[in-house]
């Protein structure tokens, strides 16, 4: 803000300025341009008033303020109830000299009564004239109670009670309090409400009083005024009758309240009720506004401060004890008196020129704009042919002299008024420039260098810089030209220095000025101070060696514990140390430009305990002090603890704002372990206190203790909410989202947000709304999705942050139109297809294009429907996965954010034929000894029509005899066939008895039939006599066990050389017979020996059992010999007679037994 200043030669001329310490700065903002000369005029301005609602004391003289100033200075005069208030024929009514104030003399007989009415002042000169608001005088009244009779109050115990107050109405209203013999307390049960009663949520014995007075203090007459006592007696029944709650005040179940936006909200409910209820506030629909909401008198009021429209809704207040609950709504709706959007600002133009004043006012109701020219309604004002209303505007076009003049803005609805003044000042004035010519600057180099032009000029001069006398126009990114003239070189190099030229001109004239840069070198400690460790009685020096520009002149400061301590010398050399002598030393280096310090600790320790130092983390710092308190700057200043013989690092800075977030601690910065002192930058609207921990290579210490608290001013925000959005919930609708600032973030008090749009590309005006402190704004209304420009303004109590960036959202989707036309399936292959589709006009999508969604079912019942999703715009996908020789359907939507369009027309495809899966089964049967029957299952998908089945076979696993028969295990490979081609196979392994082992083909057709051995009759009398044999075997082998021999096995072999029926060999196909050959030993178990007396590996596992189909006719230990071949247990036959192994001999004869 700019601070005025008046000449040294003038007596008037106001200029508003910005004073920095090398020069005046003169604010020029867009078409302001600040006038230094003692001739020019400008018109009045009113600089102070009285309130527009203003209540005195009708005892002492009423003082109605109005200041101005202007060039010529303005006269004063005034109307009272609307027509002129002639000052001159009052003797009790003077005007301050100089000045427009009005003082009238009450004290000296005069009557306050006799000077109500509405005043205001006017400030005129030959430029125009500006007025006050409408100042609204009333004396305040204090009127007595009128006289009443009041009976006492007999209430039974647990019952309500009211006691009224009625106060007399005064002016203001006063302030209600009860007391009986002292002050009255006050709980959940008893509480005073907002009308002043006295409420009792059920009385008790100790209620019963004789004196409850109410008393009415009225603030402005300094008086209080009492009621007549009111008696409560309290009568006891038994048992007392518990009660559920019922509401006191407000009555019925809903009320309505209406509230100004920015006043104070109070909302009430007390109820009766035994227990005493408890009552709970809740807001339908949404939630209490968080730091603006307020519980008073034990929860029965509710407060909400700096009420906005946002807060209008329903409030439900619940009470509720053990019996029950009561509830009431209350309405609320929030209205608005008018509120600045954009204030009329003063306009200083040259002849010929344009300009505009906007005068932007909103309010609930919207308010109406009215515009006076010079205090007179601008319809009957004098004609200005360069002037144009244009409602909220007034444009001006190539303004005249002639065009001074100051306007009011008038913005009224029911709720009250604003009133701003600004003026238009039409000026001609050749450039000035104020910075002294030939001004040296001296900047040490790498630092910024700020070169003053102050300048000013009507019409706005334009400004250059050259270097040199002769020099080309500066430009590049080297430099930055700010609006007041001043040419910034943000890191000046030796090679700036040099003279700089600065030119002013407009079309009335031109005019430079030379300044001086020189650049230099910056001071340095090329060695500093080191940490020492002494002992006792012994010396220690230190050295602070520096560098400095040869025509700076330093000073050298040494410190000790940061009080003063040697000047002059850059070393320090202490002899005879004692424990006095510990602490910081630092050496401080200053020159006119720069000042540089660095500091180094003495330890002082006695004299054996040298090895025996501590090395623990440093103790806190203390005595923290602030100084230099600024709008947005402090100095914090500390006195460090103890090293503990481990030098100081760095000091970290933190902060606390005890007015948002109470008993956090923020980091704020750090700086070196030599410095005490920093500068810090602050925020407004934030109660700061600081502490600082110090570091060492040990560790950090404990925090200090908190600094004083330190409140910064209010300011206007600084930065607006970020992550703004406007995405539609609904298809007619606008949802803007923020993310509110933080606490601190506010600068001020009363932290609200002005949510801006407009329709894109539609010459539409910004609608504007101003909200609470909340973080979403509904647009109701919209068309369905289209673009709009958003913006989100922070504003508080004291104006607007910058103008924020737009950002682009959409209103509301809908269901998307139409179906995608054309759909074409193109089939590539049995299980690949392309749809292709053509895309829908973008208008009718209604909403952000996802894609498409291919909905596809085969043409069968119960089958689930697939779908599939192509992002983005796309004209085609492809649909893998199909099954062969199928008939499908499908149909496409287009799909948006808010879901999926109208289907396109069913397309109907076919895929073509594929191979076949494999049969469902394969199973062989009935098993004979020259004959195999094969059952299959049709394959599980034909993928087409079945033309045949393939079946492979041949004989696997053979074992070799020479000269003996042999049987044989035979796999089958079997599978389907299509016009296409053929199916994966099948498998499946038997075992049978054929005269030849080669392998075979055959299609579906029966299979050629060989000779079947079991028919022949030599093999049935064979089998039939082994069989007998084994049992006349087992019958001696039970005879004797039970006399209790033994009965050996190898006995029974020698005895009896059983036949064994061997495999078919694969040379003859003739049968081999068993043989026990030289030592007639029986065969290991799970071993065989073939004839030719070679035993192979391959074949050692293939043991006579292994063809048996069963245990059963296995013998144990007490007669069986199978178990001497036989190494592996056999698992019971199949259903149906399915099995792999073939029927040995030794089962066909368990099976006769």
């Amino acid at each position: 803000k700019g601070r005025e200043l008046r000449p040294p030669d003038t007596k008037d001329t106001l200029i508003p300025l910005l004073v920095s310490c090398d020069s005046l700065k003169i604010l020029l903002k867009s078409s302001l341009f600040v006038v230094f000369h003692n001739e020019v005029s400008q018109p009045p301005t009113i600089t102070q008033q009285s309130p527009k609602d203003y209540i005195v004391d009708p005892r002492e003289n009423i003082v109605i303020q109005c200041e101005a100033k202007g060039k010529p200075p303005p006269s004063f005069s005034w109307t009272r109830n609307g027509t002129h208030f002639d000052i001159d024929k009052d003797a009790q009514v003077t005007m301050k000299p100089n000045s427009g104030t009005l003082v009238i003399n009450i004290m000296n007989g005069g009557k306050a009564e006799a000077y109500e009415g509405v005043y205001q002042c006017t400030a005129r000169n030959e430029r125009g004239a500006a007025i006050s608001n409408n100042i609204v005088i009333r004396p305040s009244r204090s009127p007595l109670w009128t006289k009443e009779k009041l009976e006492p109050n007999h209430v039974r115990e647990g019952d309500s009670l009211v006691l009224h107050c009625r106060p007399p109405v005064g002016l203001p209203p006063p302030i209600i309090f009860w007391m009986d013999n002292g002050e009255l307390p006050q709980s959940e049960r008893v509480s005073q409400g907002l009308n002043g009663d006295l409420y009792f949520s059920n009385v008790q014995p100790e209620d019963t009083r004789e004196d409850y007075i109410c008393y009415a203090r009225f603030n402005h007459t300094q008086t209080i005024q009492q009621k007549q006592p009111i008696s409560v007696k309290v009568f006891s029944t038994k048992p007392v009758t518990e009660r559920q709650p019922v509401l006191l005040t407000p009555t019925g179940s809903t009320s309505t309240k209406v509230e100004l936006r920015g006043n104070v909200l109070l909302l009430e409910c007390i109820a009766a009720g035994l227990p005493t209820p408890v009552i709970r506030w809740i807001k339908e629909g949404g939630e209490l506004p968080a730091n603006r909401t307020f519980f008073e008198n034990f929860k029965k009021t509710l407060k909400i401060i700096d009420v906005s429209e946002a807060d209008s809704g329903n409030y439900k207040c619940i009470a509720r004890n053990t019996l029950g609950s009561a509830h009431h709504v209350i309405s609320v709706t929030v209205k608005a008196a008018p509120y600045w959007i954009t204030a009329p600002r003063n306009l200083v133009l040259s002849p010929g020129e344009d300009g505009t004043l906007i005068c932007r006012a909103n309010g609930n109701p919207k308010p109406s704009i009215s515009w006076l020219a010079n205090g007179v309604p601008i319809a009957i004002a004098p004609e200005d042919p360069s002037r144009k209303v244009d409602g909220d505007t007034i444009i001006f076009s190539h303004v005249q002299e002639r065009s001074s003049a100051v306007y009011q803005c008038n913005a009224s609805n029911e709720y009250g008024y604003l009133l701003s003044n600004a003026f238009v000042n039409v000026l001609a004035e050749p450039p000035r420039i104020l910075t002294p010519a030939n001004k040296l600057y001296q900047v040490i180099a790498d630092s910024p260098a700020l070169l003053d032009c102050a300048y000013f000029g009507s019409p706005k001069p334009e400004i250059e810089w050259f270097k040199g006398v002769k020099g080309s126009i500066l430009r590049g990114n080297e430099y930055i030209f700010h609006d007041n003239g001043t040419l910034e070189i943000p890191v000046a190099q030796k090679n700036s220095a040099g003279t700089y030229t600065c030119v002013a001109r407009n079309e009335l004239g031109k005019i430079q000025n030379e300044v001086q840069l020189e650049i230099k070198d910056p001071t340095m400690i090329i060695k500093q101070p080191e940490y020492k460790v002494i002992q006792r009685y012994g010396q220690v020096s230190f050295e602070c060696i520096i560098k400095h520009d040869s025509t700076l002149l330093p000073t050298i400061t040494w410190l000790k514990d940061n009080d003063e301590f040697l000047v002059g010398k850059d070393n320090l050399t202490i002899m005879n140390v004692t424990d006095k002598d510990d602490g910081t030393y630092t050496c401080i280096v200053n020159t006119t430009l720069d000042s540089v310090s660095a500091s180094a600790v003495l330890t002082v320790v006695g004299k054996n305990t040298l090895k025996l130092l501590l090395f623990t983390r440093p103790n806190p710092p203390f005595d923290l002090e602030l100084t230099g308190q600024l709008e947005r700057s402090i100095d914090l200043s500390w006195i460090p603890g103890d090293e503990n013989n481990s030098p100081i690092t760095n000091f970290v800075i933190e902060y606390e704002d005890a007015l948002h977030e109470p008993g956090v601690w923020h980091y704020q910065t750090e700086v070196p372990g030599t410095q005490t002192t920093v500068h810090l930058k602050l925020s407004p609207y934030v109660n700061y206190s600081f502490r600082v921990i110090a570091v060492n290579k040990i560790g950090r210490s404990q925090p200090s203790e908190p600094s004083e608290q330190y409140l910064t001013k209010s300011a206007s925000p600084d930065e607006n909410p970020a992550n703004v959005q406007g995405i539609g919930s609904e298809p007619d609708n606008l949802v803007i989202t923020w993310e509110p600032l933080k606490g601190f973030q506010s600068n001020g008090p009363g932290l609200q947000y002005k949510v801006s749009w407009r329709q894109k590309d539609v010459d539409d005006e910004w609608t504007s709304v101003i909200v609470a402190n909340v973080s979403k704004y509904i647009v109701s209304g919209t068309p369905t999705f289209v673009p709009y420009e958003i913006k989100v303004q922070a504003l508080n109590d004291l104006g607007y942050a910058p103008e924020p960036s737009e950002v682009i959202g959409h209103s509301g989707e809908d269901l998307p139109m139409v179906a995608p036309g054309n759909v074409q399936v193109h089939v590539i292959n049995s299980t690949l297809a392309k749809v292709h589709w053509d895309p829908v006009p973008l208008k009718t999508v209604r909403g952000h294009l996802q894609g498409y969604k291919v909905s596809m079912v085969k043409n069968r019942r119960h089958v689930e429907q697939k779908i599939l999703t192509f992002r983005g715009n796309k004209t085609f996908g492809m649909l893998p996965g199909l099954e062969p020789y199928s008939s499908y359907k499908l149909n496409v939507r287009v799909v948006n954010g808010k879901g999926e369009g109208p289907a396109s027309p069913d397309k109907v495809f076919r895929t073509p034929e594929g191979v076949p899966s494999s049969p469902s089964f394969l199973k062989i049967t009935n098993p004979t000894l020259d004959s195999l029957t094969l059952e299959w299952g049709s394959p599980t998908h034909p993928n087409g029509v079945l033309t045949s089945y393939t079946l492979k076979f041949q004989p696997s696993n053979s074992l070799i005899l020479k000269n003996l028969n042999y049987s044989t295990r035979y796999k089958f490979y079997f599978n389907a066939q299509t016009s296409v081609g053929s199916g994966s196979q099948i498998t499946e392994e038997a075992v049978t008895i054929m005269d030849e082992g080669k392998m075979g083909m055959y299609k579906k057709s029966p299979l050629s039939r060989q000779v079947d051995i079991a028919t022949q009759g030599w093999f049935i009398g064979l089998m039939c006599a082994v069989a007998l044999l084994i049992l006349i075997l087992l019958i001696v082998c039970f005879i004797r066990r039970n006399k209790g021999g033994k009965y050996p096995v190898k006995e029974k072999e020698d005895a009896h050389a059983d036949p064994e029926i061997q495999p078919m060999k694969e040379d003859d196909g003739t049968f081999g017979e068993y043989s026990d050959a030289e030592d007639h030993k029986p065969l290991k178990k799970g071993s065989r020996t073939p004839s030719d007396r070679t035993v192979k590996k391959e074949d050692s596992d293939d043991s006579l059992v292994d063809y048996g189909e069963g245990v059963n006719g296995q013998f144990n230990e007490d007669g069986s010999f199978i178990g001497q071949y036989s190494g592996k247990k056999e698992k019971e036959p199949a259903e149906g007679n399915e099995s792999s192994e073939a029927p040995s001999p030794v089962n066909a004869m368990n099976s006769f037994v």
